[in-house]
């Protein structure tokens, strides 16, 4: 009795762990398994405006769309600070894309270029800073 209790704890702990969703969001090197991080960022500056309302409900989201299941999940930033809490702003905004396949992306914002930056003068007079990234590693901090 006690080992079917043992086994079916270890089962239990088990499919516990394998369905702990940190887990999916582990980044292994095992080709295939790639990560790719567009940033987007919005310099600040005498004269410069964002709204991010746009930006949030509509902007990102239209994108999004277009990127289909490439699309892993995408993040939105709104500067608070500088270096300090005294220090300007660097970046008014930072949008992220993170996508399986950098090619497939490029791809898609081609393929709707004049919608994606026909519609940036609806949210902002900046031009933004694009940077195309592989994410490396993902860590978390064991400390609680």
């Amino acid at each position: 009795m006690a080992t079917k209790f043992h086994f079916l704890l270890l089962l239990f702990a088990f499919f516990g762990l394998a369905s702990c969703k940190t887990s999916q969001l582990i980044h292994s090197s095992a080709p295939g398994n790639e990560l790719f991080k567009v940033a987007i960022l919005y310099p600040n500056g005498e004269g410069k405006t964002f709204d991010m309302d746009y930006y949030e409900k509509k902007h990102m989201p239209m994108v999004a769309g277009l990127l289909g299941s490439n699309l892993k999940f995408y993040e939105i930033d709104t500067g608070i600070a500088g270096r300090t809490p005294a220090d300007p702003v660097p970046y008014l905004a930072v949008g992220y894309f993170y996508v399986k396949d950098i090619v497939a992306y490029n791809k898609a914002i081609a393929q709707n270029r004049d919608a994606v930056v026909n519609d940036i003068k609806n949210y902002t007079n900046i031009q933004p800073i694009i940077q195309i990234s592989e994410v490396r590693q993902i860590g978390f901090n064991a400390a609680k």
